[in-house]
């Protein structure tokens, strides 16, 4: 599908023949599939009957201001992510980036010191002050220091304790844990690749045998699994991925399959993704899945597989865009995994980082986007592997690429050369 200058102005058609068939065999699954097929018919009806002329709409104004009172403020219902308020500002800050909202320097300031207080004496970043240092919220932390992108928010980042704390959950197979004590999947690689690239701590006897490892999680369906021999699953395929494409050993995936799988996610009727083989649709997978794609083309690229890499058909971008904007926009602002379930700030991020991603999937020049609705609806592009907008990664590298490696590189068991 050919970028174009010109909004998408209309529908597809919802076609009956493209929705689940249980073969007159009914299992919870089947059930709960056509449960979720029907409330995604009766939205869209309800849509059509309200607009003459259906320009989906995002709900700009709405987003911005549930985002903003969520910097400030959270209700009772997330106290239950009292470990992942790094989390939280990653989620806030860069849905807002993608709406292209300036952040207030007085916000961003209190953002800063914050994670300042969440960083732990012996490197790395807790879900929240006098917590223990856990690689997911060390990910999230740099993130939204990188978002911030001031002198003040790279300063909160000590370089050298945060590879004392890589160094700390790396694993004699190449594998990292999530924490000291902790457990092992592919995540953990992916935030260790992405917080040393970012922060200029990256070295190869880092990530020894870490390519192997996150390869031995590929299975025979195509994607990769949270550790070897379970299910391919799309959060743990993108991580695998991109934490390949980080250490630039992305070709010895078999892309084809890892393709083949992936595009088998977009669902017929819904358009958005689903997880996992069987499973239901899920805004979040807007990003997982999908943004595993721009990482696919570049690669099988690189592999000199250019026709297969030239083709626009990897997911249905127009199919992906109606979901969001029909099904998981919630009128009062926010985003959702799917009709009937609540707003929350994760399904915001990764709602908005998807459809950007389908805005601008393969177009390297903005003036050829596919942006389905009116004008307004464009959002920023996001960086496929580190999901920041990419003039704060390029920002990011060039500040810490000016500093030297750590001396505490080689590691704990080994002395650093003098």
């Amino acid at each position: 599908m050919d970028g174009i200058t010109a909004p998408l102005r209309c529908f597809r058609e919802w076609h009956p023949a493209e929705k689940f068939a249980d073969d007159g065999v009914q299992t919870v699954t089947s059930v709960e599939q056509k449960k979720v097929e029907h409330s995604i018919e009766e939205v869209v009806a309800v849509y059509k009957q309200m607009h003459s002329l259906p320009e989906p709409t995002l709900l700009r104004e709405q987003h911005y201001q549930y985002l903003k009172k969520g910097l400030r403020h959270l209700s009772d219902a997330y106290e239950c992510l009292d470990a992942s308020r790094p989390w939280l500002c990653f989620w806030i800050l860069h849905s807002l980036e993608l709406l292209e909202e300036p952040i207030p320097s007085a916000i961003a300031s209190d953002v800063c010191h914050f994670l300042s207080r969440c960083q732990s004496p012996s490197g790395g970043f807790a879900g929240g002050p006098g917590q223990h240092a856990h690689l997911a919220p060390t990910y999230a932390a740099v993130n939204a220091l990188c978002i911030i992108g001031t002198q003040e928010a790279y300063d909160v980042i000590d370089r050298e304790k945060l590879l004392d704390f890589l160094w700390s959950v790396k694993q004699p197979d190449g594998s990292f844990v999530m924490h000291v004590g902790g457990e092992v999947d592919v995540r953990s690689a992916y935030c260790a690749a992405s917080v040393a690239s970012l922060t200029n701590i990256i070295t190869p006897k880092l990530f020894e045998d870490t390519t192997n490892w996150i390869l031995s999680c590929q299975n025979w369906e195509g994607g990769l699994s949270g550790v070897p021999g379970l299910e391919a699953h799309g959060g743990y395929t993108f991580c695998g991925t991109a934490a390949l494409v980080i250490l630039g050993q992305e070709s010895m995936l078999d892309l084809k399959a890892l393709l083949r799988w992936v595009v088998r996610r977009q669902m017929r009727f819904e358009g958005g993704f689903q997880g996992r083989c069987n499973k239901l649709v899920d805004g979040c997978y807007s990003f997982w899945q999908a943004g595993l794609l721009p990482l696919l083309h570049r690669a099988l690229f690189k592999e000199g597989e250019t026709a297969l890499s030239r083709q626009k058909w990897m997911f249905e971008q127009q199919a992906l865009q109606e979901y969001i904007l029909l099904c998981c926009q919630n009128p009062a602002g926010g985003l959702l995994d799917k009709p009937s379930k609540s707003r929350d700030f994760y399904h915001t991020c990764y709602c908005l980082s998807g459809l950007s991603i389908a805005q601008h999937f393969g177009n390297s020049d903005l003036h050829h986007e596919t942006i389905l609705g009116r004008d307004e609806n464009r959002l920023a592009p996001t960086h496929p592997v580190y999901n920041i907008c990419p003039e704060k990664v390029a920002l990011a590298l060039q500040h810490f690429h000016r500093l030297p490696v750590p001396d505490n590189a080689a590691g704990p068991s080994e002395p650093t050369a003098k």
